[in-house]
C-alpha cells in the first residue's frame, strides 16, 4: 500500500515489492502475477467489509433501500478516502486500469446481490449481468468524477449516486413505525 500510495502500481516492480515485504520474487510469484494483484486483494477486502455492514443492516431491518444505498455509497467513499493516494495514482495512469476495474467489479457484485433479493416493482427484465455492469460503471464513474474535481465533496458523490439510482433500486419498502422509533433519539 505504501508503494502504491507513492506512485502508480504499474511503476512498481516485483523485485522492489518482494524486497520491501521481505520475500523472494519466487515466493511472490507463487501467489501473485503482478504487483497489482495484492493491491486489488487489499482494496477488495476493505470494500467487502463495507458491503457486509450493509448486509447486516439490511438483515436487521428498519432501513429503506434508499437509506441503505446512501449508507453503502458513503462506505465506499470512506474506503476511497482511506486509500486516496492509491486511487489518485491509479486513476491518473491508464496502465493502472485494474484498480478502476476492481471498483467496477465490487459495484457489479453488489448490484447482482441486490437484484437476487427478489422482485420489486419496476425492476428491469433485462439480463441481470448486463444491468449490474451498467450500474457498476455508473457508480465507479461517479467515484472517478469525485476524485477528478476537487470542488466535488464526498457528500456530493453520495447525493449524486442516490439521486441517479433507478427508482427500482430505491423504491423498496419503507421502514416500519417500530423501526423508526428505535432509531429516533
Amino acid at each position: 500500500m505504501a508503494l502504491a500510495s507513492a506512485r502508480p502500481v504499474s511503476q512498481i516492480t516485483v523485485a522492489e515489492l518482494a524486497d520491501r515485504v521481505g520475500v523472494t520474487r519466487a515466493t511472490f510469484y507463487n501467489r501473485y502475477s503482478t504487483p497489482l494483484d495484492p493491491l486489488i486483494q487489499v482494496l477488495h477486502d476493505d470494500l467487502e467489509r463495507g458491503h457486509r455492514r450493509e448486509e447486516e443492516l439490511r438483515a436487521r431491518g428498519g432501513h429503506s433501500d434508499r437509506e441503505l444505498l446512501r449508507l453503502a455509497t458513503a462506505e465506499v467513499a470512506d474506503h476511497v478516502e482511506r486509500f486516496l493516494d492509491v486511487y489518485r495514482n491509479s486513476l491518473a495512469d491508464p496502465a493502472d486500469s485494474g484498480v478502476y476495474e476492481a471498483l467496477v467489479r465490487h459495484f457489479g457484485d453488489c448490484t447482482l446481490a441486490f437484484l437476487a433479493r427478489g422482485e420489486q416493482p419496476g425492476r428491469p427484465g433485462a439480463d441481470r449481468k448486463v444491468v449490474a455492469r451498467f450500474m457498476a460503471h455508473g457508480f465507479a464513474g461517479a467515484v472517478k468524477a469525485w476524485l477528478d474535481d476537487p470542488s466535488v465533496t464526498k457528500d456530493d458523490l453520495v447525493d449524486a449516486a442516490v439521486a441517479c439510482a433507478p427508482a427500482w433500486w430505491t423504491s423498496g419498502p419503507a421502514p416500519d413505525a417500530a423501526s423508526q422509533q428505535r432509531r429516533s433519539p
